[in-house]
């Protein structure tokens, strides 16, 4: 079988890629706000951090900025726009700026471990390397997961702002 860990970088991306995995399911599943939460909430961010620099070594930025690359970018974007509301407690409703950014950045990271696993699914059944293949199954695999986490979404927002 074909691993996902082909050096340094790949190792240390997938332990990032665990812990972010493991830290923002633990933050969507407990309550929002306290001391855990927020300590939770800082490694979930850190390693998301982690994940994303060590996700533009492992694409190969100077060989060509492709799609992975645009997608860890708009990852590193949407906790950067997580964070610094909550950081800086500002601007009113930073909560609200919050809780979507961070939600939608969880979504991401679901999405790309799913992704990622059906990625492998060629090789898996042994069946030749294709690009159409590997577009088809990131594509179907990402929807599949953004539309779970949309209605999630749908069904506990106004809950989780009223909290806010």
């Amino acid at each position: 079988m074909e691993s996902i860990i082909h050096d340094t970088q790949g190792f240390i991306h997938t332990l990032f890629a665990i812990v972010a995995l493991i830290t923002g399911l633990y933050i969507l599943f407990t309550v929002k706000g306290t001391r855990i939460h927020k300590k939770v909430g800082y490694v979930y961010a850190l390693s998301m951090l982690g994940l994303n620099v060590t996700a533009f070594m492992i694409y190969r930025l100077f060989d060509g900025f492709a799609v992975f690359h645009w997608l860890a970018l708009v990852s590193l974007i949407t906790v950067t726009a997580g964070m610094i509301p909550v950081m800086l407690r500002k601007p009113k409703g930073y909560v609200t700026l919050h809780l979507n950014f961070m939600y939608w950045s969880v979504a991401g990271l679901y999405s790309a471990f799913v992704a990622e696993i059906f990625t492998r699914v060629p090789f898996i059944l042994n069946m030749p390397d294709s690009q159409g293949l590997f577009g088809i199954l990131t594509g179907v695999s990402t929807a599949l997961v953004m539309i779970v986490f949309t209605f999630f979404y749908m069904k506990y927002k106004s809950r989780w702002e009223a909290i806010s």
